[in-house]
């Protein structure tokens, strides 16, 4: 019986400082699987730093690794695309280079996909290292999507999950620009589990994320999976437009039945200013989905291949330059 072939794929960006201990403790945790044949395919998003010379030095040592240089920095969840179109695994694994998912939970994803789950994903029980600001603000994100979006996306989860075959090949289908993977793995569907765990402070380097780009990931997962702010310009201008004309009901009463000497300048002036904001602030809404109309409408590639260097056995590796 051929064995299965799983492939992990890793995102890096700026990760030199902790690859060769990423790859040490990955390849003891493979070592302790040997009914399975594998692949680790790491994917350079357009790293400046030497990314690259310490993926290259992993590829001569161990005939396993490939690797998908980019043209530019395409973002992380273009790099992980990228990963799953090389991927060729029966299953495939996600996981960060920087082992605050650790590769041990491996075993435990096999576990779940051999009985029949195609999709097996790492629930965070803790958020060690991590600022409370940045726990805060993840914890209620995942609150308003979950209220949000009609697509069920499972609370205090990442990337780091395992994947079967029929459930990547689906994934692949969708082809929009605009990326919110975690949403994109749960619209997919099929059957579904989750293996908690706690997870650790970065080996080493620092995090790529701040929060002006989280900010930003946020917008993309609200924008990608409801318009619910859509309807919500609608329904507010339903009920501003009822109470001015309730209002402009009530001056035409007052004038009438006692006369208006007095122009109410603070209360015109705090009309003008609501009614201002929330026309600027709903335009704002409007721009960030005919943006996203924009883009995706240039049907321009997710992303560009600088060079792709396949697994192979040792001394028969094949790299290819576009």
């Amino acid at each position: 019986m051929t064995q299965k072939l799983v492939s992990i794929i890793v995102p890096a960006y700026n990760e030199e400082a902790v690859l060769d201990i990423f790859h040490t403790r990955i390849s003891e945790v493979l070592a302790t699987l040997p009914d399975y044949a594998w692949e680790i395919i790491f994917i350079n998003d357009g790293s400046t730093d030497a990314t690259q010379l310490k993926i290259e030095t992993l590829q001569r040592k161990d005939p396993r690794v490939g690797s998908i240089l980019l043209s530019r920095n395409f973002g992380k969840e273009i790099a992980m695309t990228a990963g799953l179109d090389h991927a060729k695994g029966d299953a495939v694994v996600i996981i960060d280079a920087d082992l605050q998912d650790p590769p041990e939970l491996i075993h435990d994803f096999l576990r779940e996909w051999n009985k029949g789950y195609d999709v097996v994903y790492g629930r965070r029980t803790h958020r060690d290292g991590e600022s409370w600001a940045k726990k805060a603000t993840a914890h209620y994100f995942y609150r308003v999507i979950g209220k949000l979006s009609k697509v069920s996306i499972p609370a205090n989860t990442g990337d780091f999950r395992l994947m079967s075959r029929r459930s990547v090949d689906a994934l692949l289908k969708l082809r929009e620009q605009h990326r919110f993977m975690k949403g994109l793995f749960a619209w997919v569907g099929y059957p579904t589990t989750a293996v908690d765990y706690r997870r650790p402070p970065r080996a080493a380097g620092v995090t790529k994320f701040n929060y002006w780009k989280l900010w930003n990931f946020a917008l993309e997962g609200i924008t990608s999976f409801t318009i619910l702010p859509l309807k919500l310009a609608t329904y507010l201008g339903i009920v501003v437009a009822m109470l001015a004309f309730i209002a402009g009901l009530v001056v035409i009463a007052k004038t009438l039945l006692w006369g208006e000497p007095v122009t109410g300048y603070p209360s015109l002036m705090v009309t003008i200013l609501f009614l201002g904001g929330v026309q600027l602030f709903f335009i704002g809404v409007l721009g960030e989905y005919l943006g996203r109309i924009y883009n995706e409408t240039k049907v321009r590639p997710l992303y560009v291949v600088q060079e792709f260097a396949a697994p192979q056995p040792a001394g028969d590796r094949q790299t290819t330059s576009f």
